[in-house]
């Protein structure tokens, strides 16, 4: 399961009781010691991320040598107090806290996006918005292109050979 990552994308609406349905490839990669048991909390950028539990132990246990620093406090609490470990339903579906919903304006239509270790949740507009500016330019902290080519950079080991010189 280590190289096992979340990836593509699919919409989805809430029903009446802030239910959606997981994609079933999604549910299959939280799956741990046979269980479906996951947390979902607030992510980076206006939504929600689903971590496997596997994965929230370890942050908790990071998070907890720094928990006496000042400058972490507020964080810890806002990530901490909104932090849900839930499960799906038969046919898949989880609840949507209605503290989560709320503080990334969720309304009906989501967006859920597989992105490497865990599973984004992300309000419809939100999404379409942001890859819109995204793919247009017109986001200058998001130059597609830019960023492509930092991330790619990141791929590019330094080699232990000497490099092959010819005087």
């Amino acid at each position: 399961m280590s190289d096992f990552f979340f990836s593509g994308s699919v919409s989805a609406k809430l029903d009446g009781k802030n239910r959606f349905v997981l994609p079933q490839q999604m549910r299959y990669g939280l799956i741990e010691k046979g269980e479906l048991r996951f947390s979902i909390a607030l992510g980076l950028g206006g939504c929600l991320a689903i971590y496997r539990q596997s994965d929230i132990e370890k942050i908790a246990q990071k998070f907890k040598e720094k928990q006496h620093v000042a400058k972490y406090q507020k964080f810890f609490t806002l990530f901490f107090s909104t932090l849900h470990t839930t499960t799906c339903d038969k046919i898949g579906r989880l609840v949507l806290p209605p503290l989560l919903k709320k503080a990334v304006d969720i309304k009906s239509d989501l967006i859920i996006a597989g992105v490497l270790n865990k599973i984004e949740i992300w309000p419809q507009e939100r999404y379409d918005a942001q890859l819109q500016a995204m793919m247009s330019g017109e986001d200058p902290d998001y130059d597609l292109a830019k960023l492509s080519e930092e991330a790619f950079a990141l791929l590019e080991e330094p080699s232990d050979e000497p490099a092959f010189i010819i005087e």
